[in-house]
């Protein structure tokens, strides 16, 4: 059985803390590895190497560390097959999904290669009498992001690509359910030549997590998650001077138009909705049909293909999804379902009792529809992240675009029509932080910022784009005057350029 350690100083090491968790592979249910829990004295060994490499990685000019990052994203897609295999055989999700996960981290990697020009600062010349001013980008130091499951290689990439290209040494603490692809991509960072030191991987628990928090060597944080841990991660961040940005739980809207093409929603629906097994923070998870005549005409294609949903292992190329991550995470949808239909909504297709055949220890569960589901009911309010859609019915456009403005979470939207102005009003009013048009998972691409608003985001800067260059660095601006002869005399008032 496979042994996974930490990465500190340019290697794998063992774990010293005794302490480890199973990695099981989601489609048998057998356990595939064993991760090590990092201790506090770990986290600070991690930290440690990376404080002691960053001074030189941050002289290095911005030219060469993109060629760095260059040379990572030529490796990563020579490595490609292999690591979205491990990735699938790790999470579940399928092979075609896994490396969609891995090319949306490396389209971000390939942003961070820009760098020479991200960090650019400005310049005046003779901003006052003899007086130029101009500002730098600086890194911060050390930072650290905290990644989730449902995506091991897409959102580590998110955050260390931009950082490390900054300047920083990065700390990165991935999901202990799947963290072979995180270890890996480090390994790949050093042989593009990365020194060793500037990307440490300290796989770990709430341990881990506390000691990062609390380090006071660690300037910066990024995590992914859960809206209750990244709002602790957040205010015990704060409590320290450490910038944060946290991202939380999503309940993703898509409201179809009595005008849209019913065809390309359901398409839409059935991929947002169930791809991944629902494991996505991006998954729609909420159809609005407005009117009765739009809702009849959604669940009357809807249910049948829900229920002609193919479920396989990880490694079918045929299949739909996969498994979920966990049992645990099985159960816990399942109980959803069962909150669902105490409730009073109408469950149109029911997956709790799928079974794999010759995988019935597998984490697998199929595809749930409910119909008639409303604002009240908890399975509308909380976040179920699984193979689970649900149908709120709406009178009108203006009881839609109400629906995902007034919900708590504001991750992502969806509008599904052929009226343009409607799009526009909708995209103009709605009160979610990104709006897809006829696009069912608006993830912006790598040059524009990713982030929820409400309870799905915590902290001013998103995700990737320029703001990971905002979030990465501090600016210092510097006014200049070289001494001409003239003497001004001493001033005592407040300088201005009057």
């Amino acid at each position: 059985m496979r042994s996974i350690g930490h990465f500190i100083g340019g290697k794998e090491v063992k774990g010293t803390s005794g302490r480890t968790a199973d990695v099981f592979e989601p489609m048998t249910g057998e356990v595939q590895a064993k991760v090590a829990l990092a201790s506090k004295a770990e986290v600070r060994a991690a930290v440690e190497n990376a404080r002691a490499a960053q001074g030189e990685w941050a002289a290095t000019n911005p030219q060469r560390r993109a060629r760095v990052m260059m040379k990572f994203v030529e490796l990563v897609q020579r490595d490609y097959d292999k690591l979205a295999e491990l990735l699938a055989r790790e999470h579940g999700k399928t092979v075609p999904d896994a490396k969609g996960d891995i090319q949306r981290g490396l389209e971000v990697a390939e942003f961070a290669c820009g760098i020479p020009h991200l960090m650019k600062g400005e310049y005046t010349e003779g901003a006052g009498p003899g007086i130029d001013i101009y500002s730098m980008r600086q890194p911060l130091g050390v930072v650290a992001g905290i990644t989730p499951f449902n995506f091991p290689a897409m959102i580590p990439m998110w955050k260390f690509a931009p950082a490390i290209a900054c300047g920083n040494a990065f700390i990165l603490k991935p999901s202990e359910r799947d963290p072979g692809v995180p270890m890996k991509l480090a390994e790949l960072m050093i042989e593009a030549g990365l020194p060793a030191g500037i990307l440490n991987v300290v796989n770990g628990d709430k341990e881990a997590v506390d000691a990062i928090l609390d380090d006071p060597d660690v300037k910066a944080i990024g995590f992914v998650g859960s809206t209750p841990i990244a709002q602790y991660i957040y205010e015990r961040a704060a409590q320290t001077g450490k910038r944060c940005q946290c991202f939380g739980g999503a309940k993703n809207h898509a409201i179809i138009m009595p005008d849209a093409d019913m065809d390309q929603a359901v398409d839409a629906l059935i991929g947002a909705g169930y791809g991944s097994a629902g494991e996505r923070c991006m998954a729609v998870s909420v159809a609005v049909p407005v009117g009765k005549t739009t809702a009849d005409r959604l669940m009357e294609k809807l249910i049948p293909r829900v229920e002609s949903l193919k479920i396989g292992t990880s490694v079918d190329p045929s299949a739909d999804y996969g498994p979920l991550v966990t049992r645990e995470a099985v159960e816990k949808v399942k109980s959803y379902i069962d909150i669902g239909v105490k409730e009073g909504a109408t469950l149109a297709v029911d997956g709790r009792g799928f079974k794999m055949q010759g995988y019935e220890n597998g984490f697998y569960l199929g595809g749930s529809l409910f119909d008639n589901v409303t604002k009240d009911m908890r399975i509308y309010k909380e976040e179920i992240f699984g193979p689970v859609l649900s149908v709120v019915r709406a009178k009108d456009y203006h009881e839609a675009l109400a629906l995902p403005s007034d919900h708590d979470y504001g991750n992502g939207v969806a509008i599904f029509t052929r009226d343009g102005d409607a799009a526009r009003d909708f995209a103009a009013k709605v009160n979610v932080g990104m709006v897809g048009v006829n696009v069912p998972i608006p993830v912006p691409i790598a040059y524009y910022t990713f982030g929820g608003w409400k309870k799905s985001g915590f902290g001013d800067l998103n995700q990737h784009g320029p703001d990971s260059v905002r979030f990465y660095t501090k600016t210092k601006t510097v006014t200049s005057r070289w001494p001409s002869g003239v003497k001004d005399g001493a001033e005592f008032s407040i300088p201005t350029m009057k």
